[in-house]
């Protein structure tokens, strides 16, 4: 009976009907939310970027909705039993994230070791070769990402690492092995639930993607941090299986106030991960940052994966038909991109 419960709210619909928004406000946080994970009403906010005096509706809101589509329609700020209980573990986790990283998302071991030999350039390729010679499964995911897509360089295959190499350069490895280890944390096995984990990784990816092409300054970063930026919401997800076992029958998580412990918390659950994962500094930073703004962040990195991230939630709405125009155009205003750019990207995007 659960099993059929939770398949039924997982199941991909044709078509969602969400209410047309007036005007979108985009920041990528929402005001604080109480640590009382019994506090079950949610208070009116402020919308802190809108164009006009009318009713806002938050991106990130839309883009949850299509992700935890409500069965009933019904989008309120009531968190029931469900939502209480993954709300009071995500509190548990901000409070003590070593659990979170040890338990629910552990870091590959041998990320930080190859990542530091690719970004050596005194490491010559043929011992990056045989480094990769230990690591049978991880090359041929490598091999795979260089033929996918998204990161095809030419119409001729990639058939081994050294031609990568050659063709892609040490850089675009080094993102490509970095994406396939992090694949390997993020990783949803429950057939039931896969669709929401695989949206969150290809949001990830497409963010990480994004993020490189946005922050100038320092790409081979920025892409990292947008590969990791989602990974709270992945642990809040997993969270979230677990208490499906004890939930009521028709429960679901589709209050307003869920959706916003998705955002906020899951910013700052990422950013306590990247430090226990005893990653550079400015991960937790940029990350921190992200969390804790109402607005565009200051810093060029933060912001490179506050605009990728928001470009992102745009290009996945407006593919699944959720997102109209007029709020596309308010949208790419505040991303400072031009409705060409958009276009361009949307396509790459999609091959995801």
């Amino acid at each position: 009976m659960v099993k059929r419960i939770i398949k039924k709210i997982f199941n991909v619909r044709d078509k969602v009907s969400v209410e047309k928004p007036k005007v979108l406000s985009t920041e990528l946080g929402f005001q604080k939310l109480s640590t009382a994970a019994n506090n079950a009403t949610l208070k009116p906010q402020t919308p802190l970027n809108v164009v006009t005096p009318e009713r806002s509706v938050d991106v990130s809101a839309l883009f949850y909705g299509m992700l935890f589509p409500s069965q009933s329609g019904a989008d309120t700020g009531i968190a029931n039993n469900l939502e209480k209980s993954v709300i009071s573990e995500v509190e548990s986790a901000l409070a003590c994230p070593g659990d979170i990283a040890e338990k629910v998302l552990k870091l590959p071991s041998q990320l930080a070791a190859l990542d530091q030999k690719l970004r050596d350039d005194s490491v010559d390729i043929e011992t990056l070769l045989e480094v990769f010679k230990t690591k049978p499964v991880l090359s041929v995911e490598v091999l795979k990402l260089c033929n996918s897509p998204a990161f095809k360089r030419s119409d001729k295959e990639v058939t081994n690492l050294q031609q990568a190499f050659v063709q892609l350069g040490r850089e675009q490895i080094r993102r490509l092995v970095t994406t396939s280890l992090m694949a390997e944390v993020v990783e949803i096995k429950p057939i039931y639930y896969r669709r929401f984990g695989l949206q969150i990784w290809r949001h990830s990816q497409q963010v990480s993607y994004l993020s490189a092409e946005f922050g100038k300054c320092d790409p081979d970063t920025a892409f990292m941090l947008g590969l990791l930026h989602d990974v709270g919401k992945i642990a809040i997800f997993k969270m979230l299986l677990d208490a499906f076992h004890q939930a009521e029958p028709g429960e679901q998580p589709n209050s307003s106030l869920f959706k916003q412990v998705m955002t906020t918390k899951s910013l700052s659950l990422s950013a306590l991960l990247a430090k226990h994962w005893q990653l550079p500094a400015i991960f937790e930073t940029s990350l921190s940052q992200l969390a804790s703004s109402h607005s565009k962040p200051s810093d060029e990195l933060a912001l490179a994966v506050w605009r990728a991230n928001l470009v992102s939630e745009c290009s996945m709405l407006f593919q699944a038909n959720q997102l109209d125009e007029d709020c596309l155009s308010r949208l790419l205003m505040d991303a400072n991109l031009t409705r060409e750019q958009f276009d361009i990207y949307h396509e790459k995007l999609k091959m995801f």
